[in-house]
């Protein structure tokens, strides 16, 4: 069986035409472009499962809701209505604290959020009471430099008049004053 003959192509079709560089010699004093800054926005909707909603309903209510596992008896926040390690479904529903250990954080000395942070602030990885895997959260009032591993710390949240179904709901943690949670017993966290 023999090749199929090419589709002759009009002359040109596939060719570029000259490029003009005649006007080069004008932008050749010009200052060069270092950085372009310019907004940008997504919007994007989001329907929330079952697991989901419950969890959105419950923090609009200043809880905090995990699920667990059924084959590890982790509790997972917020709650996806699946095991991510089992790929169970998670059905049981778990009232979780409003307290928390901090397991990890960084000093941050920009302002990612838009809201005028004020710099540095401290985000961190908060194993909320009664879960087994951290959620974010900023850590305020307390100076960056004496925040450290180990610390309890509690949710402060937004005015009662003020609660959405949103994790926003959560304005910052703060420390509880508590004694701090000793490494040895956050060796699966840090």
């Amino acid at each position: 069986m023999s090749e199929p003959a090419p589709i002759p192509l009009p002359e040109g079709l596939w060719s570029q035409p000259a490029l003009d560089t005649s006007a080069l010699g004008e932008l050749a004093d010009a200052e060069q472009v270092q950085m372009v800054r310019t907004p940008a926005k997504l919007v994007y909707d989001y329907t929330p499962g079952i697991a989901t909603t419950r969890f959105l309903r419950a923090i609009k209510e200043k809880r905090l809701v995990g699920e667990r596992c059924p084959e590890t008896a982790k509790v997972y926040i917020p709650p996806r209505g699946v095991s991510p390690v089992a790929g169970l479904p998670t059905t049981e529903q778990v009232e979780l604290g409003l307290d928390g250990t901090l397991v990890s954080y960084c000093v941050v000395n920009l302002d990612f959020t838009g809201n005028a942070q004020e710099i540095p602030y401290v985000s961190a990885l908060i194993l909320v009471d009664g879960s087994d895997i951290p959620i974010y959260g900023l850590v305020r009032e307390i100076p960056y430099d004496e925040v450290k591993v180990g610390m309890r710390l509690t949710s402060v949240w937004v005015d009662d008049d003020e609660l959405t179904t949103s994790f926003e709901n959560i304005k910052w943690w703060a420390p509880n004053g508590e004694p701090d949670v000793p490494m040895s017993e956050l060796t699966e966290y840090v």
